[in-house]
């Protein structure tokens, strides 16, 4: 008698990802079955700038800082992938190896998937592919936004813009909002020095 495992949604990897949030229960269950779960400590290095990497990596829990290096060794921080952010997408489409590093902030895990299981997956469901453009599109955004930003804007200006983006909550009457990196590294997103 063959014994069935069924996974509440919650426990796949893949059910909390936008990217395949509009597949049924059993596609879901079919993708996580291709994907690779990887955990991560905090501080771990996912890869290196010039490392082969030839896997789409979605974070599934914790957070992982995208940077690069300046020729001066100066450390610039590009962006924070959270639960559902995904990494690797530009090797899948242009075979180009990264020009970043990608470290964890905190303990996490990631489903991981091989571009040649990727492919197949996009042939067989196409709305993954699209999730993953519309997600390319809305991060472009965002850069254009932050370029124009350190182009134009005073540092205030860039700093209020940041913490405005921020979910906040009422607390006694006040709102209260969480840094979710450290002063530095905020720093480093915006294109400035801490104060």
């Amino acid at each position: 008698m063959r014994q069935l495992t069924v996974l509440a949604s919650e426990d796949l990897c893949v059910a909390q990802v936008p990217l395949f949030q509009g597949l049924t229960h059993d596609e879901q269950l079919a993708v996580a079955g291709v994907a690779r779960r990887t955990t991560l400590d905090k501080d771990q290095q996912v890869y290196a700038a010039g490392s082969d990497v030839s896997q789409l990596m979605i974070v599934h829990t914790g957070r992982i800082k995208i940077s690069r290096l300046s020729a001066d060794g100066h450390e610039q921080i590009v962006r924070v992938l959270g639960p559902g952010d995904f990494v690797g997408e530009s090797a899948f489409l242009t075979g180009a190896r990264p020009d970043h590093f990608a470290v964890a902030l905190e303990p996490g895990s990631m489903c991981v998937f091989r571009h040649l299981d990727l492919d197949r997956l996009l042939k067989q469901h196409p709305s993954i592919g699209l999730q993953m453009l519309q997600d390319v599109s809305r991060r472009l955004d965002e850069t254009e936004s932050r370029l124009a930003s350190v182009i134009s804007d005073d540092v205030s200006s860039r700093l209020a813009d940041y913490l405005l983006s921020l979910p906040g909550r009422r607390v006694e009457g006040h709102l209260q909002v969480e840094l979710p990196l450290a002063k530095k590294d905020i720093a480093s997103l915006l294109d400035t020095t801490p104060g």
